[in-house]
């Protein structure tokens, strides 16, 4: 009797560990879009009946983390993530997408992609892809450690101009109050889609998130989901 109880409270463990899987992703810390993104996963998770955690760290740190195992992936990047970081692999369709967009406190121009930033000195956030492949060649260009130092810099007349994720800078120039100085040049950059990511150890995961995400995204869950966080959070500013 005793053996068939252990075997019970075996399989009831394994049953309860189960129930109660837990990924642990990094997170970008302070940029808003990244708090939007990890919030339509946890929402995809949940249908998997998997619990999220997010490690809240520096743009190049996450990056640091999640190749080498040490969380179990990232919320969103760009598409080409995987070219330079191979233990990563994308979950398709994409989750999210930013706009990067130009901001400055005394220029006022059309922007015509990248390269009308080119002649300009540039304040990017370290370890954020898209910003660094859009100035990639440009000869003035300084890497800050975070988006709140970058727009502190810009106001200080640090730099020229500098990008961000359209809504993510407007968050947290409204967070600094710094609205009446700081402002977004129209249009932005580009429109950019963003991939979840998961380390190749949950290789097998990542169709049935991929499967979750598309079924939300055909039904427009996932955009609602968006629009939903969206205002959320600039209504709570």
């Amino acid at each position: 009797m005793w053996r068939i109880a252990v075997v019970c409270l075996s399989l009831l463990a394994a049953s309860s560990s189960q129930a109660q899987e837990v990924i642990r992703l990094a997170r970008i810390a302070d940029i808003p879009g990244q708090y939007v993104g990890g919030e339509m996963l946890r929402t995809v998770y949940a249908k998997l009946g998997i619990k999220l955690e997010f490690e809240d760290v520096p743009g190049k740190r996450a990056l640091a983390l999640s190749s080498a195992g040490e969380v179990d992936g990232e919320i969103q990047r760009i598409g080409t993530l995987s070219r330079d970081y191979p233990t990563l692999i994308q979950v398709a369709p994409a989750i999210n997408y930013i706009e990067p967009a130009v901001f400055s406190t005394k220029l006022h121009f059309d922007v015509a992609g990248w390269n009308s930033i080119r002649n300009y000195s540039i304040g990017i956030v370290r370890g954020v892809g898209s910003s660094e492949a859009g100035t990639r060649g440009m000869d003035r260009v300084t890497a800050t450690t975070s988006l709140e130092n970058m727009i502190q810099m810009l106001d200080a007349d640090r730099f020229d101009v500098m990008v961000t994720d359209l809504f993510s800078g407007q968050v947290a120039v409204r967070k600094l109050n710094l609205q009446a100085r700081v402002y977004p040049l129209s249009p932005p950059l580009e429109r950019i889609s963003i991939y979840h990511y998961l380390h190749e150890r949950h290789r097998d995961l990542v169709p049935k998130v991929g499967k979750v995400i598309e079924q939300m995204e055909a039904s427009g869950e996932l955009a609602q989901l968006r629009a939903d966080l969206i205002k959320q959070i600039l209504s709570g500013l």
